[in-house]
């Protein structure tokens, strides 16, 4: 166990460590920071000096040692769109995406789950075959052509639910919440149907494949010898079975929502870090994106190692072996 979670550390420091680099890249080849900060218009002086007081001056070893050092610490220098810290526009910004992304995978998953074990369990019925239907088209539409319909149909049409914005928060501690206001919960709900539905619909097919592949196993027609009932069967025994694969992708599809919600939020005007990314490409404000990028790609990592780890809860096999993947 603890091998294979040094093995796992050690890996996330390389994945960690390639992907500043990869950042780090960025300040070299997208633009110069200091034309973009002093403009066109700027002498030679002023160029110099700021690039002086940048560190922009000194080798490429000692500046990728200077931004590794200042990352760690979560600090990614000054927004050049924005003049602010790049760090505080982060904070400021995550708390939305987060939540978004977690009642999207909820939704997901309290869904997805029931519908894939229904598909499973009652194959060639009406309401199974609506649900591959349905998956297909989850699968198939754009996530912006999602958003835009729901749009057109609960905010144009209907009226129900607001087309923009997060709505009213609450501050708790540091942290700004949209999901202690109704205000709030009245604005996510469409963005979180935009970003769920195609997770909802991966996690069905999964489901119901995995579930169609442990029913045809030997134990469950042992378990069926033994006069078991199809519920202790079906859910004591079979669906446990399906987890280890559905964890795996609702981890890592938990880090995509939070990456990928760069639609759905440019969609609704979701105050999120998705259209601070957005805007940060349009005006090539450089830090912003290195310090997205090496947000995600933590996020990534430490979502893979929790799931992981929780491999060894779910799997006696992991366990009695004492080995990982």
């Amino acid at each position: 166990m603890f091998a294979f979670i040094l093995r796992r550390l050690l890996q996330a420091v390389f994945v960690m460590a390639t992907v500043a680099f990869i950042a780090f890249m960025l300040f070299q080849f997208v633009g110069d920071p200091v034309l973009f900060m002093l403009g066109q218009d700027a002498t030679p002086e002023q160029v110099r000096e700021l690039r002086e007081l940048l560190g922009l001056d000194r080798s490429f070893i000692v500046q990728f040692g200077h931004f590794l050092l200042n990352a760690a610490q979560g600090d990614f220098g000054i927004s050049l769109r924005q003049g602010g810290k790049v760090s505080s526009l982060i904070a400021e910004r995550f708390p939305a995406t987060l939540e978004l992304a977690l009642v999207a995978a909820v939704l997901a998953l309290v869904v997805g789950v029931p519908m894939g074990v229904y598909a499973a369990l009652r194959r060639g019925n009406f309401l199974s075959q609506s649900f591959m239907m349905f998956s297909l088209l989850g699968v198939s539409l754009p996530t912006f052509l999602i958003g835009i319909l729901l749009i057109l149909v609960f905010s144009v049409w209907l009226g129900w639910f607001p087309s923009f914005g997060r709505g009213d928060t609450v501050a708790v501690g540091g942290w700004n919440s949209g999901l202690l206001t109704v205000d709030g919960w009245h604005h996510v709900v469409l963005p979180a149907i935009t970003l769920a539905i195609f997770q909802l619909t991966l996690i069905m097919r999964l489901v119901r494949a995995e579930m169609l592949e442990v029913l045809r196993t030997d134990y469950i027609k042992f378990a069926r010898a033994r006069g078991l009932s199809d519920r202790a069967i079906h859910f004591g025994h079979a669906l446990k079975n399906t987890l280890v694969p559905v964890m795996t992708i609702t981890g890592l599809q938990l880090g995509g929502l939070i990456a990928f919600a760069i639609i759905t939020e440019t969609v609704f005007q979701w105050p999120g870090m998705g259209l601070l990314f957005i805007q940060a490409v349009n005006f090539a404000d450089i830090p912003v994106m290195a310090a997205y990028l090496c947000l995600i790609s933590l996020i990534f990592v430490v979502i893979n190692l929790a799931v992981d780890l929780l491999y060894f809860a779910v799997d006696p096999r992991l366990r009695v072996s004492g080995k990982g993947h």
